[in-house]
C-alpha cells in the first residue's frame, strides 16, 4: 500500500475531505497532506532495510477544530504514525484556522 493510500484510509472515517497536496472543493473544513522528507531509517549489509517517511497534515476550518484534531491524532497513532511536531495558525486570506500536524512513519523496505 502506498503512503498516500495509507493516510487516506486512516482518515477516511472523519467525514471531512482529505486530499494530497491541495483541496479545491467547497467544504469549509478539510485536510490536506504531503510527504516532506524520506530517508533511510535502518541500514545493514550496505543496504536500506527501513525507510522513515515524514508527512505533514494541514487541517483547515472556519471554527473550532479541536475535536477533529483529536480524532486525527488518534487515527494516525492507531495506524502506526508518530507525531513529531504541531502548531497552529490563522489564514487571514481565507479566514480559516489552520492546524499543522507532522508525523513520521517507519516502514520496512521492500526488496
Amino acid at each position: 500500500m502506498s503512503l498516500n493510500s495509507l493516510i487516506l484510509s486512516t482518515l477516511d472515517n472523519l467525514n471531512v475531505p482529505v486530499n494530497p497536496l491541495n483541496y479545491s472543493g467547497s467544504a469549509q473544513t478539510y485536510i490536506t497532506f504531503f510527504e516532506y522528507d524520506q530517508r533511510a531509517g535502518v541500514e545493514a549489509d550496505d543496504g536500506e532495510i527501513a525507510t522513515v517517511y515524514y508527512i505533514q497534515l494541514d487541517i483547515y476550518s472556519p471554527g473550532n477544530y479541536l475535536s477533529l484534531v483529536k480524532q486525527v491524532k488518534g487515527s494516525m497513532k492507531r495506524a502506526g504514525f508518530k507525531k513529531n511536531a504541531e502548531t497552529e495558525m490563522y489564514e487571514n486570506d481565507t479566514k480559516l484556522f489552520h492546524k499543522v500536524l507532522r508525523f513520521y512513519f517507519i516502514s520496512e523496505t521492500e526488496e
